[in-house]
């Protein structure tokens, strides 16, 4: 005859906590790419998050001068009639460019994206020590170059030295509706200079940033993109020379 074991019960198992009745934090337990103990998404998520941003942002940026230069080369060729002999005549002026101040541009927009790279990287780094101060771990006293407002500085220089050279330009006698390929310099690099303008203010914010002392992973977020979009700037600007020198 079959008999039956009475169940003993038993309590639930208890996750082991500390003095405060806290939860010990679980790594790597999934969260969503969130911070624990918060509702908001941590370092790396958010810069991704950013970084993909950024990549769609530049897509219609760069299309927009693919269109340019297509419309610059197709301009280069096409003949236009002219009303008074009714003739289809070439139109398209050569115009002579300032090419040792467009250079020297060159190299201040490219060691600006080289001082913009080593600020972020100083940034990194004080990321990585961050952990190690908070303890109580004296590093001894560091000089920290500023990186950021010599980029901004720089990318200023960069504006006013295109401002100088459409200046150049007038002297020679090339306004925007003087002819087809001067209208096509002014609007290559105006469009440029607008764009850059952009990300110096997005620099410009960053510096503000760090005044006001906010967090260090928004500051290097801020950084991060606005680098990779001066490094596109500075291969934009690069491409934007050649197709001038070369096509002109």
């Amino acid at each position: 005859m079959a008999s039956f074991t009475p169940t003993v019960p038993m309590a639930p198992p208890r996750t082991s906590r500390d003095d405060r009745g806290r939860v010990p934090p679980v790594d790597g337990g999934g969260g969503g790419g969130r911070e624990p103990g918060s509702g908001s998404p941590n370092y790396r998520t958010r810069l991704r998050r950013a970084r993909l941003g950024l990549g769609v942002a530049l897509v219609p940026i760069l299309m927009l001068f693919v269109s340019f230069t297509s419309a610059y080369i197709v301009r280069r060729g096409l003949p236009t009639l002219d009303p008074s002999t009714n003739q289809l005549v070439h139109d398209w002026l050569p115009v002579q460019l300032p090419t040792l101040l467009f250079l020297l541009n060159t190299c201040v927009l490219v060691v600006s994206s080289l001082t913009l790279e080593l600020a972020r990287r100083q940034l990194q780094r004080e990321a990585a020590l961050e952990p190690v101060q908070s303890m109580g771990v004296s590093l001894g006293q560091e000089r920290k170059i500023p990186w950021l407002a010599i980029t901004i500085v720089l990318g200023f220089c960069f504006l006013a030295g295109q401002w100088m050279a459409w200046q150049t330009l007038q002297l020679q006698g090339f306004y925007v509706a003087t002819a087809p390929s001067s209208s096509f310099i002014y609007l290559l690099t105006g469009c440029h200079a607008l764009h850059l303008f952009g990300g110096i203010l997005a620099l410009l914010a960053a510096g503000v940033a760090t005044l006001l002392h906010r967090p260090l992973d928004s500051r290097r977020i801020v950084v991060d993109v606005a680098a990779w979009y001066w490094h596109f700037m500075a291969l934009l600007w690069i491409y934007i020379l050649a197709l001038l020198e070369v096509a002109r």
